[in-house]
């Protein structure tokens, strides 16, 4: 077959003395290097899928440089690692320099959050609310439950702003407290309640 020192086997680029028939090239070169190709390409890329497009790309490269291969000097293998090799850096380095791509999926509607987990919540904390002391109880709903600020929940009690501080400080104790299954002790009248 044109003249090769062994038939079938392509141990150097002159073992072909002209790109007569690219395609057995190509079908001789995938026959004994496929192989190795593609486990030099599955080292480098650490994917088997995307090793075998690399061996695919080098072999086309191969096919569309046949002229070139069979009419230079050097080692065939020698090629077409070094093809492959240079294959799989620029596709990392593509891949470094485009942005990841992200696909929109249209036919699938929002998804909602659960909130049954805030529905949970919302009943623990009014029950502990409801065993703590009215005057904590009464901060704690102007504060947190009516969004009002430390001023504006003084105004509506009747009481100094730095009463409704301390309060909240207590209140938030006491809840917690109360939360935790624990005994609250009311610090402005000294007693324990449950």
């Amino acid at each position: 077959m044109w003249g090769c020192a062994v038939p079938g086997i392509v141990r150097s680029v002159g073992d072909y003395p002209g790109p007569h028939d690219a395609e057995t090239l190509i079908r001789s070169l995938y026959t004994e290097h496929g192989r190795s190709l593609l486990a030099y390409a599955t080292r480098l890329t650490g994917d088997r899928a995307a090793a075998e497009d690399v061996v695919q790309e080098t072999l086309v490269r191969a096919w569309k440089h046949a002229g070139d291969l069979t009419e230079g000097r050097g080692s065939v293998r020698g090629w077409l690692l070094t093809v492959t090799r240079n294959i799989v850096t620029d596709r990392a380095r593509a891949r470094a320099v485009r942005p990841v791509e992200v696909a929109d999926v249209l036919d699938r509607p929002p998804v909602e959050g659960d909130h049954s987990e805030s529905v949970v919540n919302t009943m623990v904390v009014l029950e502990a609310l409801d065993k703590v002391s009215p005057e904590h109880r009464e901060v704690l709903v102007q504060l947190y439950y009516r969004g009002r600020s430390v001023a504006e929940a003084a105004k509506e009690l009747g009481i100094p702003p730095g009463t409704v501080k301390s309060r909240t400080y207590y209140a938030l104790r006491a809840l917690r407290a109360v939360m935790s299954g624990q005994a609250v002790l009311a610090p402005e009248k000294g007693e324990v309640s449950r």
